[in-house]
């Protein structure tokens, strides 16, 4: 079997062993002149313009995620990592999770619910782990979660047993061409579900619920209402509900804001499709503490509490954390210099409505939304570069009394940080140097 895999980052590399232990002839191809690796001993290398002309009599085609399935001409088989995964898996019990923002913490919480239940599962997808890799492990009658993003699911013809689609909005505006071409990749996690499969969707975000319209085959359940998992309030309090079984209350779990209490809904109404074990639920749920990166809480220095949200790639993640805490309160650090295309006007606007105690802009991206939030009526500060001490020393000097800190960017980390956990830990680090 010839094998042709273009790129070989995490998931290029995953697809080369899985094809390796085949014994499968295997090409990388990648469109840098100077690829930044060394292909493997024996494994055949086309690099440079014209690559990906070279694709004609593989027998399977392994496209890197962010690559347009359009791009690649072959007479052999498309394929990716978790397209494959979908074929080749051995359960059918797949979580599927999509969303603009969120993901991350619906996928973790549906694996830790199963955990707290005594369920094998499996987390893997877009979180971090190549879904290839854990294949070999998967039997039967394990769940299978899986973070899928927009650039997994573009060319997907299968469609997981439990879909969730949480709060979209546009993203990766620089690579789709256009929204629609966005949003319609996004709906393949449901576009291809049968009559036994569940869709677990947003309920009030008009994106979600197009998606929930392409799916016309499975039981639809919009979240956060009493349809499955929702917030209600019991003697004066809110707490966490499903099918008139109380979870938890709100106050009891470590996650802030509103926008998480809706991920937990998600997560929970989800994770009710194959365990109804309260007890075990209510132990995941009010024990997690987030995921790195997103909107964890890092540290109090001289009254002021300091939260790392680098995830926070689109303008929806920081009007979450406006919603998430006291604006008054709240000092925000956005910005960046790589576009992603999206619009960030409403974002200006929220900033405006709401009036945070301080916003740092930073960069040419912080720049131009500085330019928005001011024509609606709101005067942040604009720092050209990110130099994260100084900006960290700057939020620490005119933050609020017994004020907040967030690092929620709303931009990609291209040109300023090798990745997003590299912004991060910038991050954390400078705040610990306070």
């Amino acid at each position: 079997m010839k094998v042709a895999i273009v790129g070989f980052g995490v998931e290029g590399q995953s697809s080369y062993n899985y094809f390796k232990k085949q014994g499968a002839d295997i090409t990388i191809v990648d469109e840098s002149a100077a690829p930044k690796f060394t292909p493997p001993e024996g494994v055949h290398l086309i690099a440079g313009d014209g690559a990906l002309d070279a694709l004609q009599d593989f027998d399977v085609v392994m496209r890197v995620p962010a690559m347009n399935p359009s791009k690649i001409r072959t007479n052999g088989r498309v394929s990716s990592n978790v397209k494959e995964f979908f074929e080749q898996c051995p359960s059918k019990n797949i979580v599927g999770v999509t969303a603009a923002k969120g993901k991350g913490t619906m996928c973790s919480l549906v694996y830790e619910i199963a955990q707290a239940a005594g369920r094998r599962v499996h987390l893997a997808g877009n979180i971090g782990v190549p879904a290839l890799d854990v294949l070999p492990d998967v039997q039967p009658d394990d769940i299978v979660v899986l973070e899928l993003s927009s650039f997994q699911l573009w060319d997907m013809k299968q469609s997981p047993h439990i879909a969730i689609v949480g709060m979209i909005e546009p993203e990766h505006l620089e690579i789709h061409d256009g929204f629609k071409d966005y949003l319609d990749a996004k709906a393949n996690i449901a576009r291809w579900q049968m009559p036994d499969d569940i869709l677990v969707y947003h309920p009030t975000n008009e994106h979600s619920k197009y998606i929930a319209d392409t799916s016309s085959a499975a039981v639809k359940i919009p979240y956060n209402t009493q349809e499955g998992a929702y917030i209600d309030i019991a003697d004066g309090e809110r707490v966490l509900m499903i099918h008139g079984k109380q979870i938890c209350k709100a106050s009891e779990v470590q996650l802030p804001g509103i926008h998480n209490l809706e991920n937990i809904c998600a997560a929970v109404t989800a994770a009710w499709q194959f365990t109804q074990d309260v007890a075990a639920i209510r132990k995941a749920v009010t024990s997690f503490k987030g995921l790195p990166h997103r909107m964890q809480f890092v540290e109090k220095k001289h009254g002021v509490s300091y939260y790392d949200d680098s995830i926070s790639t689109t303008p929806g993640s920081v009007i979450a954390v406006l919603h998430a805490f006291d604006p008054a309160k709240t000092t925000l650090i956005i910005g960046g210099q790589y576009d992603k295309g999206v619009d960030f006007s409403g974002l200006a606007d929220e900033i405006a409505r709401l009036q945070p105690h301080k916003v740092f802009f930073v960069g040419p991206i912080g720049e131009a939304i500085a330019s928005l939030a001011r024509t609606a009526g709101y005067e942040g500060e604009i720092l050209n570069q990110w130099a994260m001490a100084e900006v960290v020393m700057a939020a620490a000097a005119t933050a609020a009394k017994d004020g907040i800190v967030v690092l929620s960017p709303a931009c990609a980390s291209f040109g300023d940080f090798k990745d997003y956990k590299d912004r991060g830990n910038q991050f954390i680090s400078a705040v610990k140097a306070l």
